[in-house]
């Protein structure tokens, strides 16, 4: 191969002019891989990364990633020997890139520095490199960085010739080792946007006078209308005796200048260490920063012909008990993570324009926040959330959990609490930059080293955001330091032993926290608190999207997903699995956000997440793909049902009713918009199908307060109209004089008080397939068996109404493994017993904890009517009905259980019934003719259990450190 230096002279260089500050050298730049000193023999194009330059090693079996593999069964189980090929790899667990390589790589270029540079400052700034940089100017070494939040800036100005062309050698390694965030932050690991080398942003020169203002940091004060500008003077000998005449400008968003003329001019003083600070008087126009109105201002200062800028947003959050406070109005947090998935890349984008839209689409979907797991964002994103009004919780780039330890002295340590101060620096005059968090679930002496953290942040006296020690799950300690906590044990849903509901709340978990141990202690908690990661249901993979993956990382976890699916004979049922999975998945998220919504003092919620996770076994856990796209299943307009500023919300004591009964649900309204609500006007509609039951509506008296429980009214229907099994849906739209339109709504069932069934004398019901039910099957006629509890060949799935968290792989096969059902509301039986076509609320009863039948030794075409949907890591094909032509008899046979407590089970009593109906009627004609072995094979075998090939589990998972 051809090794001659490759040089690349930026166009920039050749139009620049005397006065520009700036100059743009991406573009080509020579390159090579390793070494302690760069021999060129390649060119790769900057911003970029090796990765999407199609540069590194090819991944193989032996590819050692940067993250925690809990699941092993990739690299033992035979089913996945076809994915192990060189060339053909594709993971279960994560995205699959083309490349990889972790250590160095050098990055070169040759660069002519104006002449008219002489006598000034030139710096080298690098945006998102990854992970460390050490930079020679000229053969000379000019510094070395390695923050993963903020960009490496250099001051190169002894090692360059202005008028000459200089020589850039950059040096990247992306070992972690040295940062220590641990191989799971989502700063680093291969889970999320993958362990990359390159530089992903700016790559530029900049120029400064020998004099120039640095590090402008605006202090906003609300109550007198004014701000404090601290900055530096820096690059020549500090003169504390002189005055320095700087101009200000001040602009808004709309490009009106604060001050008459625009600019004017302060003769600024400083201390010994350069540092000065001035007070600008904003007037009585000044305009607040919010969610709702993101009004924001720029600020220009000037000194010897140089000028900076900066915006900021007139704004102050504030705690007083368990509330925020915005400008002194309440507000309610509910965020989403940001998880640093870009699949396109393999890193976030540093242009604002991609930031807008994905936080436009979160606030499309109700949202006003979002909380970056164990890493933070470009300055895009910042910038991107001031325009939209969007709060930010960055976090220092460490999950200190896996491998690593806070407290112990390792490196975190020190680098932790260096970041966030280069964060604060960088970003911390932005008005989206409302909170703060060390990192996610840490360990070891954690508790005292994260308050020690918000100790620091609240001593240096900048009160432009909000201090969190860490972001928890529920079995971590409490951290007493906290200005607010994000912390699990506050989130989820009590339905696996009781009737579903919408009565309850987390008001006692989040008032107080007994932290277990050999003398449990109990902490009062009397600061907001947001859940930590709520959610997490999962839908079954959209197999579609796999075409969306046309850049670095390919989604081969979806092609073996598909695989799985087909040569299990479910190939036609993926996109009814998706959508079955994904309304059982939209209507927890549902449930949980309104338990939460309607518990008096919580702060808020953080979702994991709006959108998928593409990284730890996959993690299908958004009503949105990785990409922020919808997925078919949950719009926005029926998102923002349930999660808005403004949401009713229906207390039902149940979802399922006798027409015996009268519906009695009283109605509350949530109420986070910026205001009360003027002349309220609250509408109740009860429907069946297109039919209108009961409409009314009510002029709410006096406005609605800002705050949660507000009462509107109760809504009381006798059901004893309601003659034969029924969904019926309770609307509630409130309208109001000043806010956006709320409305939300809650479907219920009501069956029938009195069911007629006899037993049939044509239908043989037994519990299982003994002697009489053969002989009868030999006599041509028909045996109903219900099987519930009795099967063994299934009995590995567990299955619960609510679907897998997470998912089962990096949970270890955690029950539950099923995502729901799949109802072929189509079937004949279902006009007995009318239903959708996924396991709505009327289906908990029959569903939760209910046994399956793996029906993996059934004809591959065969598609049972009512089929529960498997983790997608196994699609084993599972059914709780199954019917058959059997020793020329009619076989039909269910896990469901149908025969006990049938006076107080009203839908089982029903299901019973269109059973019995339907094999009593000219449609029992099954299509499938089976030997009776195989229904023998269902009570006498057990399926091989699935081998995870390995005893680690993740953290989550195991004893918590002492």
């Amino acid at each position: 191969m051809n090794k001659r230096i490759l040089t690349f002279f930026p166009f920039a260089v050749l139009c620049i002019s005397m006065h520009a500050q700036t100059m743009d050298i991406s573009g080509k730049w020579n390159f090579a891989i390793g070494g302690d000193k760069p021999v060129y023999n390649d060119e790769i194009v900057l911003p970029g990364s090796m990765l999407t330059n199609g540069k590194g090693d090819d991944v193989t079996v032996d590819t050692k990633w940067t993250g925690s593999l809990y699941d092993s069964s990739f690299y033992f189980n035979p089913y996945m020997a076809k994915y192990r090929v060189a060339g053909k790899m594709k993971f279960p667990f994560f995205l699959t890139p083309s490349k990889h390589y972790v250590g160095d790589a050098w990055y070169g270029t040759v660069v002519n520095v104006p002449k008219e540079w002489k006598k000034r400052k030139v710096f080298l700034y690098l945006e998102r490199p990854h992970i460390e940089t050490t930079v020679y100017i000229n053969g000379e070494k000019a510094g070395r960085d390695s923050s993963l939040s903020v960009g490496h800036e250099f001051d190169i100005t002894p090692f360059v010739k202005p008028g000459a062309e200089n020589r850039i050698d950059i040096r990247v390694y992306n070992g972690i080792e040295n940062v220590c965030v641990g191989q799971d932050s989502h700063s680093v690991t291969d889970q999320t946007q993958g362990n990359w080398n390159g530089i992903a942003g700016r790559i530029e020169l900049v120029s400064r006078p020998a004099e120039y203002i640095n590090n402008v940091q605006v202090y906003p004060n609300i109550s007198d209308k004014s701000v404090e500008l601290r900055m530096s003077i820096s690059g020549g000998k500090v003169n504390t005796d002189a005055k320095y005449k700087v101009g200000f400008r001040l602009r808004d968003n709309d490009g009106n200048d604060v001050f008459n003329g625009g600019f004017i001019s302060r003769n600024v003083t400083v201390d010994d260490s350069g540092n000065a600070t001035v007070n600008l008087a904003m007037g009585d126009g000044v305009k607040l920063w919010d969610e709702f109105n993101p009004m924001l201002y720029t600020v220009e200062a000037v000194l010897n012909r140089d000028t900076v800028r900066t915006t900021f947003g007139m704004r102050e959050i504030t705690i007083k008990g368990r509330q925020f406070y915005m400008n002194g109005i309440p507000i309610w947090i509910r965020g989403t993570v940001g998880n640093c998935c870009f699949p396109l890349t393999g890193y976030p984008p540093t242009d604002e324009a991609s930031w807008m839209a994905i936080f436009r689409k979160c606030k499309e979907y109700g949202l006003n926040m979002m909380r970056f797991h164990s890493y933070c964002p470009p300055e895009a994103a910042f910038a991107a959330a001031d325009k939209v009004g969007f709060y930010l919780q960055p976090e220092g780039p460490s999950w200190p959990n896996h491998g690593v330890r806070l407290g112990r002295g390792m490196t975190i340590d020190k680098y932790l609490l260096e970041e966030t101060r280069r964060m604060v620096e960088a970003y911390g005059n932005h008005p989206s930059f409302c909170m703060l968090a060390a990192g996610n679930e840490p360990a070891g002496d954690w508790v005292k080293w994260v308050g020690n953290f918000v100790d620091y942040w609240k001593q240096t006296g900048d009160r432009r955001r909000v201090y969190c020690g860490a972001s928890v799950g529920g079995g971590w300690a409490f951290d007493p330091k906290s200005e607010y906590h994000v912390k699990g044990g506050a989130r989820g849903l009590d339905w696996n032993n009781r009737l579903p509901q919408s009565e309850d709340d987390y008001y006692q978990s989040i008032v107080s926290f007994t932290q277990k141990g050999r003398t449990p202690v109990t902490f009062e908690i009397n600061e907001p608190y947001l859940s930590h990661e709520q959610g997490q249901w999962c839908a079954f993979p959209d197999l579609k999207e796999t075409v969306q993956y046309t850049g670095a990382y390919k989604a081969g976890n979806f092609e073996i997903f598909s695989d799985l699916l087909r040569d299990n004979g479910m190939a036609p049922q993926a996109e009814k699995f998706l959508m079955a999975s994904g309304r059982l998945q939209t209507l927890a998220y549902k449930y949980e956000l309104e338990r939460n919504l309607r518990t008096k003092d919580y702060a808020g919620f953080q979702l994991l997440g709006l959108n998928d996770y593409s990284g730890q076994g996959t993690a299908l856990v958004g009503v949105l793909n990785v990409f922020w796209r919808e997925k078919g299943y949950c719009s926005s307009d029926d998102w923002t049902q349930f999660c808005s500023a403004v949401v009713p919300l229906a207390r039902f004591p149940k979802f399922v009713y006798s027409n015996e009964d009268t519906l009695s649900v009283p109605v509350e309204l949530y109420n986070a918009y910026n205001e009360p609500l003027h002349d309220a006007v609250a509408e109740y509609t009860v429907t069946s199908g297109d039919r209108v039951i009961m409409k009314r509506s009510q002029t709410v008296d006096g406005d609605i307060s800002i705050g949660k429980n507000n009462p509107l009214c109760d809504v009381a229907m006798p059901l004893a109209d309601i003659c034969g099994p029924s969904k019926l849906k309770l609307s509630v739209t409130v309208r109001s004089k000043n806010a956006p339109l709320a409305n939300n709504s809650w479907e219920f069932w009501v069956y029938p008080s009195d069911v007629d069934m006899p037993e049939p004398e044509d239908v043989f019901i037994t519990d299982t397939l003994d002697a009489k039910a053969v002989a009868i099957l030999e006599k041509g006629g028909k045996v109903l068996v219900t099987a519930a509890g009795k099967v063994r060949f299934g009995n590995d799935v567990k299955q619960t109404y609510l679907p897998v968290f997470w998912n089962t792989s990096w949970f270890k096969m955690r029950p539950p493994h099923t995502t729901g059902a799949y109802i072929d509301n189509s079937h004949p039986l279902f006009r007995y017993f009318p239903t959708d076509e996924w396991s709505n609320l009327n289906w908990w009863e029959l569903l939760n904890k209910a046994q399956v039948m793996n029906l993996s030794r059934f004809p591959h075409e065969y598609q049972p009517a009512i089929q529960p949907i498997d983790t997608w890591h196994v699609s084993r094909k599972l059914g709780m009905m199954i019917e058959a032509n059997v020793l020329g008899g009619k076989l039909l046979m269910t896990t469901m259980d149908i025969s006990n407590d049938l006076d107080r089970r009203l839908v089982a009593r029903q299901m019973r019934k269109a059973i019995l109906n339907y094999m009593q009627s000219e449609s029992f004609v099954p299509s499938l003719s089976i030997d009776p072995q195989e229904i023998f094979n269902l009570f006498e075998n057990e399926a091989q259990g699935v081998n995870m090939f390995t005893s680690d589990s993740p953290d989550e998972l195991k004893p918590k450190l002492k």
